[in-house]
């Protein structure tokens, strides 16, 4: 039971590189979803390689070796030093620090689906009761915390490696097709089920013979 108790809190820890969370500076930098103003996002920084923008008008998945050419690029634009050749995003003021935070997060697709959500008004960032409800989910992460927690050596956690490898692809792609399709509930959900389904791939990841089961930082 006390392991129940502390599950909401153990899962919901941030993914290791991954910023789960959305600060409140890059929330005010983009526009209200209802505006009829064009909305400024992470999306509209990077014109040449996400050129149909944010989904549902464009697709949720991203070619990120063009985002990182883009993201170099802008990075040496912003530079004071090359502001004479001024780029839509140097000419918009926008500083080296917020160029970081929307590429590290357009090029993780969990961050990049807590980040679609906020901007339409749905916070999952930091919310760690979501999920309890998805009994199935509940029992997955049960069982493959007993997996982990009862194995001896790697090989005992090769099975469940392939299926947590599996699964989080299955999330992804899952929350990819909710977000193109408009459908921001949904995706909430898938986004509340990748970020379980990744935590215990990492777990796998991290196990080490005769080290208890950790789950958090």
């Amino acid at each position: 039971m006390k392991f129940l108790q502390r599950l909401p809190r153990l899962l919901f820890r941030p993914a290791c590189g991954t910023p789960l969370h959305i600060s409140r500076t890059a929330i005010r930098h983009s526009s209200s979803s209802s505006s009829s103003a064009p909305q400024k996002t992470f999306y509209t920084l990077f014109p040449r390689s996400i050129p149909c923008g944010a989904p549902p008008r464009g697709p949720f998945d991203i070619d990120l070796r063009a985002l990182q050419r883009e993201f170099f690029t802008l990075q040496q634009i912003s530079h004071p030093d090359v502001s004479s050749r001024q780029s839509p995003a140097a000419a918009d003021d926008v500083d080296s620090s917020y160029i970081n935070h929307a590429y590290s997060t357009l090029r993780d697709p969990l961050s990049r689906a807590v980040y679609l959500l906020s901007l339409h008004g749905m916070d999952v960032a930091e919310d760690t009761g979501m999920g309890m409800d998805d009994k199935e989910l509940l029992m997955e992460v049960l069982e493959a915390h007993e997996v982990i927690e009862e194995a001896r050596k790697r090989e005992d956690l090769e099975v469940l490696e392939r299926e947590a490898k599996d699964r989080v692809l299955e999330s992804e792609k899952a929350v990819g097709e909710a977000c193109e399709g408009g459908d921001w509930e949904a995706a909430r959900k898938e986004a509340v089920r990748l970020r379980y389904r990744r935590n215990v791939k990492e777990a796998v990841a991290a196990w080490e013979e005769g080290k208890p089961v950790v789950l958090m930082h």
